[in-house]
């Protein structure tokens, strides 16, 4: 899409933003790119600890004499226009005169009560809770819809980048076969030395010569023989499983297995492995999403945890011409992948708030709940136990998360909305966590996950 257009717009209309978790992680990469972004404003951040607001406020380089904490609607509205406003309610948030709400927080009842109080005064949302979209992303779609305002997911996390790829392949008629991302982090292979390093950020570094014998792809037995010599590093990522929920809730793609297939593969291989079986790759069917580990040379550059489509190639002529350029291509020439290498987070969120409060681009009126994630049991885990979402990669200790297809989901419990939750009763390692495990009829984000499902 060329932007040219929105930045030359002269209608004098600003986005005004309100953002809700502002201090860390993705909130701090919006904060530190909206003042660099025209068209756009920051009016209001909200966090239980206003004295952090103020202290990144102020490491960032916002104006300090124009930063305003405020305790309620009282102080709000005595405020001026182009205060940057400080608050702790979520609730307050609501009131500033905003445009544009940015939810950041990953607490789904939050996250979902906030969006909801938005849309219906009708403010845009853009939601960077993956958790909340996860359970609630049917139900703020049609609520968006009915009120003629967005509700979007954002650019800069992976979902919304593959969702740009995956509608950017719609419109041109291409048959999309997988759809999918790199998980966060990589393995990198040192030739010279043999030492892999798996740059999770724990420094874990092993020398590995024998990773020239499956270096180079010869087919699926490479994967294994991969698989062999990193099983202990690898693992099946709440994170990751979540963002392919939300892209299959909006596209109808489903998952290509239950733990997804995490293949150890280079980008050059893409589109020799996310084929079908009989063509010599992994899938059992297509129309899926997936995710892969990236492998790289030390040299080579990384794939950032971006996002890819893996395409068939109808006319032969014109995919010749398209090898040619040097485009990944399958070795039977049946198969392409199209990729982006990259997500930015905060830094690209502008983007979406601009595209939804200048243009409308956002809301899926057509999502539904086509998968849901569950969790299974890794150990017994008693009756009594407390299930906490927590961590970087948002998982649940004793649970390895499962992306299924709705209709195998049966009674099986949402995987996000067991944060908080305790055990009604033994879950034995190997089962899953069902409705009958944990009360959730107190949860109004069950409730909104109900109502998802009637859509």
């Amino acid at each position: 899409m060329d932007y040219t257009n929105l930045i030359n717009d002269k209608s004098g209309k600003k986005s005004k933003v309100g953002i809700i978790g502002a201090t860390k992680g993705y909130g701090y990469t919006l904060l530190a790119q909206i003042p660099h972004v025209k068209h756009m404003e920051l009016r209001v951040i909200c966090s239980r600890h206003t004295d952090e607001c103020v202290d990144v406020l102020t490491e960032i380089g916002y104006d300090t004499k124009k930063i305003v904490v405020c305790a309620d609607k009282a102080e709000i509205d005595k405020a001026a226009n182009d205060a940057i406003l400080v608050v702790s309610d979520y609730k307050l948030v609501m009131e500033c005169g905003i445009t544009a709400m940015v939810e950041c927080t990953g607490n789904t009842a939050v996250s979902s009560d906030a969006a909801l109080l938005a849309l219906n005064k009708k403010i845009n949302v853009y939601m960077v809770s993956k958790e909340t979209d996860s359970v609630c992303g049917p139900l703020l779609n049609k609520v968006a819809a009915d009120n003629g305002v967005v509700y979007s997911l954002v650019n800069g996390d992976q979902p919304r980048n593959l969702l740009d790829l995956y509608s950017w392949a719609m419109l041109l008629g291409l048959d999309v076969v997988c759809a999918g991302k790199a998980s966060e982090y990589d393995f990198v292979w040192d030739r010279e030395n043999g030492d892999i390093t798996y740059t999770d950020g724990s420094g874990r570094v092993e020398n590995m010569p024998e990773m020239l014998d499956c270096w180079y792809y010869e087919g699926t037995e490479t994967l294994e023989k991969r698989h062999k010599l990193l099983e202990k590093y690898e693992e099946v990522i709440s994170a990751d499983l979540c963002e392919m929920n939300l892209v299959s809730n909006v596209t109808g793609l489903v998952p290509s297995k239950p733990f997804l297939n995490y293949p150890i593969a280079k980008i050059s291989e893409l589109a020799n492995i996310f084929i079908p079986k009989e063509d010599g790759g992994i899938l059992d069917k297509t129309g899926v999403v997936d995710v892969f580990y990236n492998l790289r040379g030390k040299d080579e550059a990384s794939f950032c945890g971006g996002e890819f489509v893996v395409v068939r190639c109808e006319n032969e002529k014109m995919w010749e011409i398209l090898k040619g350029k040097g485009h990944v291509m399958s070795r039977n020439d049946k198969y392409c992948c199209i990729y982006y290498p990259y997500h930015y987070m905060g830094m690209e969120t502008p983007v979406s708030i601009l595209l939804g409060d200048f243009m409308q681009i956002g809301t899926h009126a057509e999502c539904r709940q086509v998968s849901v994630l569950a969790g299974v049991a890794n150990k017994d885990i008693p009756k009594g136990s407390a299930l906490k979402v927590e961590g970087h990669h948002h998982a649940i200790d004793g649970l390895i998360p499962e992306l299924l297809e709705r209709k195998a989901v049966g009674n099986l419990a949402p995987f996000y909305l067991l944060n908080g939750m305790t055990l009604l009763r033994d879950v034995k390692e190997g089962n899953p966590v069902t409705l009958e495990d944990v009360d959730l009829t107190s949860l109004k984000t069950y409730e909104y996950f109900a109502e998802g499902l009637k859509l």
